[in-house]
C-alpha cells in the first residue's frame, strides 16, 4: 500500500516553500512550487506500464478543492480506459485542425512569398510573382480556405475567360501566363500542405493529373502577335488620348513616347529621371533583359512628367489610387474606353514599323530604343556619348509624328475604333 499523503488545509498550500508537495485528498495530487514562487498541480498516475504527470492547472487560478475534484475525473477517467494525455493530444490536434480551416489560399499565398524573400533574384521578381497570383487566383481561390481548394476551383482560374481575347480561356489565350500560374498554385498549396494546412494530393500539380485534362503549352497553337495601331493612324489616337483622364491615360501616354513596355513605365520612380539632362535611367532590376536602360526624353516627354505633381506617401510617378504600382490592365482599360482592340505593348511595334518605313534610322538603333538585347558591342556603343543624342533625336522624331497636328498637311489617316 502506498504512502498516504497527509490532506493539507487551503492555508497550509498556501504558505508551502519551493519544492514537491503532496497535498492529499487524492493518490499522486501533488502541487509544485517553483523557486520564484510559481505554483502548478500535478496529478501522478500509472497507465498501462507507464508512469505520467498531467497537468492540472496553476495555483491560485485552480483552487485546492478544483485541483481535487479535477484529479478524482482524472483517476476515474483512466480508471475506465481513458488516456486523457492522448484525450487531450487530440483536442489540440483538432484546434490546430480548425485554424487550419481558417487559412485562405491568399494568406498562405503571401506568407510563402515573404518567407522566401532572401531567395528571389530581384525585388522585381518577388513582386511579379505574387501579382499573378493577385491578378488570376486570388478573385476566384483567394477567399476560399485552403483546405478546400480543389480540381475544380484551380480549373475555374486556368480557364477563366479572358475578355480582351474574346473571352477565350486563360489557358489557351495566355498559354504561358497560365502555365507559370499553375506552377505557382501548385507551390503554395504544397507549402501548405507540408504545414499543416491541408491534406490530399496538390489538385494543381501537372504530371499524371492536369496533364490529362489541359492541352500541354507547347501544342498550342502560338496566340498573334500583340495588336497594334498602324502608325499613321498614331496622330488621330494620341488627340484621342490626350482628352483621357486619369494616371493611366498619362502612363499610356509617357509608354508611347519613350517606346516603352507598361511595366517599365508603371513602375518608374522619381529618382530615376534627370530632368535637366532629359534622360530617364531604368535600373536593371526592372527591365526584361536585367540591364539598366537610359531613354532620351523627348520635349513632350519632359512636358508630361513636368506637369505631374508628386503623391504624397510613394515615389512612383504613376502611382494607382492606393499609392502602389498600377495594375497592367489600367492602361489597357483606358484603350477600352476608346473603343480599340489594340494592346498597350502593341505601341511598340508601331514604333518599330515607324521608324523601319520612315526613317532613315539604322536598325540597331531602333532595336537599342526598344532596350532589345543586341550584341554587346554594339548595344554599348548606343548607350553611351554621341549615340545617346542620337537615340534622343530618334525619340523627338517620334514624339514629333505622332503628335504632329493635322493643321500641319500630313497625310493623317483617321483612327479607327472597334465600331468602326
Amino acid at each position: 500500500m502506498p504512502k498516504v499523503a497527509k490532506e493539507l488545509s487551503a492555508l497550509e498550500v498556501k504558505n508551502l516553500p519551493p519544492g514537491a508537495h503532496a497535498v492529499g485528498g487524492v493518490a499522486g495530487l501533488i502541487l509544485e512550487v517553483s523557486s520564484t514562487g510559481g505554483k502548478t498541480w500535478i496529478l501522478r498516475v500509472r497507465t498501462g506500464s507507464k508512469r505520467r504527470e498531467i497537468g492540472l492547472g496553476g495555483y491560485p487560478s485552480i483552487s485546492l478543492s478544483e485541483a481535487r475534484n479535477k484529479a478524482r475525473d482524472t483517476r476515474e477517467a483512466i480508471g475506465k480506459g481513458v488516456d486523457p494525455v492522448a484525450e487531450k493530444q487530440a483536442a489540440k490536434a483538432a484546434l490546430l485542425a480548425q485554424q487550419a480551416s481558417m487559412k485562405t489560399f491568399a494568406w498562405c499565398a503571401t506568407t510563402y512569398v515573404a518567407e522566401r524573400k532572401g531567395e528571389w533574384k530581384n525585388a522585381k521578381h518577388q513582386a511579379q510573382w505574387l501579382a499573378t497570383l493577385e491578378t488570376y487566383a486570388f478573385p476566384i481561390i483567394g477567399k476560399l480556405s485552403v483546405q478546400s481548394v480543389a480540381l475544380p476551383h484551380v480549373l475555374d482560374v486556368l480557364n477563366q475567360p479572358q475578355a480582351d481575347k474574346g473571352n477565350a480561356p486563360l489557358w489557351d489565350a495566355k498559354t504561358e501566363t497560365a502555365s507559370r500560374l499553375r506552377g505557382r498554385v501548385e507551390s503554395v498549396l504544397n507549402w501548405a500542405s507540408v504545414h499543416g494546412y491541408r491534406d490530399g494530393l496538390n489538385p494543381a500539380r501537372w504530371k499524371g493529373h492536369l496533364d490529362a485534362i489541359l492541352k500541354a503549352p507547347n501544342k498550342i497553337q502560338k496566340s498573334e502577335h500583340h495588336k497594334a495601331i498602324p502608325y499613321a493612324e498614331m496622330n488621330p489616337f494620341m488627340q484621342a488620348l490626350r482628352q483621357q483622364d486619369g494616371t493611366g491615360a498619362r502612363a499610356l501616354e509617357f509608354t508611347i513616347l519613350c517606346a516603352s513596355r507598361s511595366g517599365e513605365v508603371r513602375g518608374a520612380t522619381w529618382e530615376e529621371f534627370d530632368l535637366k539632362k532629359g534622360l530617364w535611367t531604368i535600373p536593371g532590376e526592372r527591365m526584361k533583359a536585367g540591364k539598366p536602360h537610359t531613354v532620351p526624353l523627348s520635349k513632350q516627354a519632359l512636358q508630361l512628367i513636368a506637369a505631374i505633381e508628386p503623391t504624397a506617401g510613394t515615389n512612383l510617378v504613376f502611382p494607382s489610387p492606393r499609392g502602389k504600382v498600377l495594375s497592367d490592365m489600367t492602361l489597357t482599360a483606358v484603350m477600352r474606353r476608346m473603343q480599340l482592340e489594340a494592346v498597350p505593348h502593341g505601341f511598340r511595334s508601331t514604333f518599330r514599323t515607324w521608324g523601319g518605313e520612315q526613317t532613315a534610322y539604322p536598325r540597331d538603333l531602333l532595336e537599342t530604343a526598344l532596350a532589345h538585347t543586341l550584341e554587346s558591342k554594339v548595344e554599348a556603343a548606343y548607350m553611351h556619348g554621341t549615340q545617346i543624342e542620337k537615340r534622343r533625336k530618334l525619340m523627338q522624331d517620334w514624339a514629333d509624328y505622332v503628335e504632329l497636328e493635322k493643321s500641319q498637311g500630313e497625310n493623317v489617316i483617321p483612327l479607327k475604333s472597334v465600331n468602326a
